[in-house]
């Protein structure tokens, strides 16, 4: 076969997002505290974007939304356009429009000067670490006993356990066995008492050497015990010790009052702030969507550089024209993502509208694909716009993935879903007699009874999923 070199000619088909399309993308994902920083970061980077200052309502001008959306064709998501190629923009006929056009009132429900300074919202806690150090500092000991008991601290995990094992403690410290095992003791008689510990066991002990002084019995159930009293065999506790059952009921009692994770009050996680992107609220007896513009502010181009331009050098004006450009497209996109996120909300409360009406028992099974079909967008639109976005109702603030779930078949025919069938265990659970509380076959004939028919491990896998503990566990003798 002989090689060789030609030309040829071939028509292909491929799809190409454009980094503005990415960038439409990219809003469409940001939750509500992410576009406000969004935005501000590109008033910075973008000169010819401004805020209106001349807006100051709640209402978006028609007139103006239509002429910042000129170049759109059709009302679809911009993300569900990315097979066609950008139109061009006429800017000086735009800009001349621009200047014509009366200027309506902000989309913002208000500006960022009417909210109050961020330094009024923040609190600094006092770490576990910093609070042991302090009392480390006032504790009378000797040079090296401090050294190691820093050590020990520097070593602990968010519960206030030691982590690192005595020899590493050791080779840290550079201290001998007895030093490192008086530093460890010493912090563990520190506040919270029982930091340092590196079993539970050994944190409970120490609360009950300080608290129940000389009480042997005590001290001995939370050593050898801690597994019989779990399982709340108190017989055989009272057969290894002597004592009535009676006691050791009380003693069980006594351990509930200790605390098993001692730097649990001093987290050391980031606190994180969740602004709703989307209000549900009922006017006049309709439920009605409102998006949330809190510190949004209403963009335009800015009327200078609309004026410099024409009078512009070329290297200049391609410069202009470019962030001109980027200008009216972020624009556009802002309103786009708007307005796709109040269409998916409006279509998740016609479809979960008992919800919204009774509660989160009264959910319907829902998926991605019927809420993009009602839309008119891709099943990824849907995704994007439900994902790390929040929704206050008058029953709570969740996350807009909460209402998609899979369903379970009543017996009416009707489906219910998953999370509904959880919160009504929840409920059953909640409201049970503590002395006799219900098995998971109890909660399943309690459900069939409502006509949910589940099988005892469905609902096991239920129960185990929201955290709540088996029967045996959720028994109260006192």
């Amino acid at each position: 076969m002989a090689l060789g070199l030609r030309l040829e000619a071939k028509l292909t088909q491929s799809l190409v997002i454009t980094p503005r399309i990415q960038q439409a993308i990219k809003l469409l994902q940001y939750n509500h505290l992410e576009m406000v920083t969004h935005i501000q970061d590109a008033m910075l980077e973008n000169p010819t974007l401004e805020a209106n200052a001349e807006a100051d309502g709640d209402e978006v001008d028609d007139q103006a939304i239509r002429l910042r959306e000129g170049a759109a064709k059709s009302e679809n998501d911009v993300v569900d356009q990315h097979n066609g190629a950008e139109a061009p923009m006429d800017w000086e006929r735009f800009l001349a429009q621009m200047d014509d056009q009366p200027r309506g009132p902000s989309m913002a429900g208000g500006g960022a000067e009417e909210l109050p300074p961020i330094e009024t919202n923040l609190t600094y806690g006092e770490s576990l670490a910093d609070h042991l150090a302090f009392q480390l500092a006032m504790a009378k000991c000797g040079d090296d006993e401090r050294v190691a008991a820093e050590v020990v601290i520097r070593n602990l995990d968010e519960r206030g356990y030691l982590v690192a094992t005595l020899e590493e403690v050791k080779e840290q410290s550079r201290q001998d066995d007895e030093v490192v095992a008086e530093a460890i003791e010493m912090v563990q008689h520190f506040d919270p008492l029982g930091c340092g510990s590196r079993t539970l066991s050994e944190c409970l002990v120490v609360q009950v050497r300080i608290r129940h002084p000389g009480d042997d019995d005590f001290e001995r159930i939370v050593t050898d015990h801690l597994q019989n009293l779990e399982r709340r065999n108190y017989q055989a506790i009272s057969r290894a010790l002597g004592i009535d059952v009676e006691d050791v009921i009380e003693y069980h009692r006594m351990v509930q009052d200790l605390e098993p994770t001692p730097g649990r009050g001093f987290s050391t996680e980031e606190p994180r702030y969740i602004s709703p992107d989307i209000y549900v609220v009922r006017r006049n007896g309709e439920w009605t969507v409102d998006v949330n513009d809190d510190g949004v502010p209403d963009l335009r181009v800015s009327r200078y550089y609309q004026k410099i331009l024409r009078g512009a050098s070329k290297k200049d004006r391609e410069y202009l024209l470019e962030k001109l450009r980027g200008a009216e497209f972020l624009i556009k996109s802002i309103h786009r993502r708007r307005r796709t996120i109040k269409r998916v909300m409006e279509s998740i409360l016609g479809f979960q509208r008992d919800f919204f009406e009774h509660g989160a028992e009264h959910l319907r099974p829902l998926v991605l694909q019927d809420v993009a079909d009602e839309v008119g967008v891709h099943m990824s639109t849907v995704s994007r716009v439900t994902t790390n976005k929040y929704v206050h109702t008058p029953h709570g603030s969740f996350e807009l993935k909460y209402f998609f779930s899979g369903g379970v078949r009543q017996l009416t025919g009707e489906d219910l879903a998953a999370e509904a069938i959880r919160v009504r265990i929840k409920q059953f659970v909640t409201a049970e007699d503590g002395a006799r509380p219900l098995s998971d076959q109890d909660l399943a004939d309690a459900l069939k009874k409502e006509g949910i028919r589940l099988a005892r491990r469905t609902v096991a896998k239920y129960r185990e999923a929201m955290g709540v503990m088996p029967s045996s566990q959720r028994k109260k003798m006192f």
